[in-house]
């Protein structure tokens, strides 16, 4: 009978939960766009991924995106936003706005 592995924990980063405030994102629709994405592109950090799902209307579409690191033992949630429009697959409009979020953790991220 094979085992099924544990699902690992969740880590939510205070930058990721601020921006999930800010784009009235819950934790489960992050986890939503994690589980199913549409698109999965290279981090710009080290190490992450990005992850998209398309939503709103054919009128007015948007994307909701999520950066990930996956760990041994977690899956950290760095940051997560709503880009209005649509992005082409690695496109530079996407690769800038994915630096300056990473930017933006980096410069909050606090050590102790």
């Amino acid at each position: 009978m094979p085992f099924l592995p544990k699902p690992k924990a969740w880590h939510w980063t205070a930058h990721a939960r601020f921006k999930m405030k800010f784009y009235g994102l819950s934790e489960a629709r992050v986890r939503r766009i994690v589980n199913s994405p549409k698109r999965i592109e290279e981090g710009i950090a080290p190490k992450t991924v990005a992850m998209m799902q398309v939503a709103g209307s054919a009128k007015h579409p948007y994307e909701l995106w999520t950066m990930i690191v996956d760990e041994k033992s977690r899956r950290k949630v760095i940051s997560a936003w709503r880009y209005p429009g649509v992005t082409k697959p690695k496109s530079e409009i996407a690769i800038n706005f994915l630096k300056q979020e990473y930017n933006e953790f980096n410069s909050k991220k606090e050590y102790t």
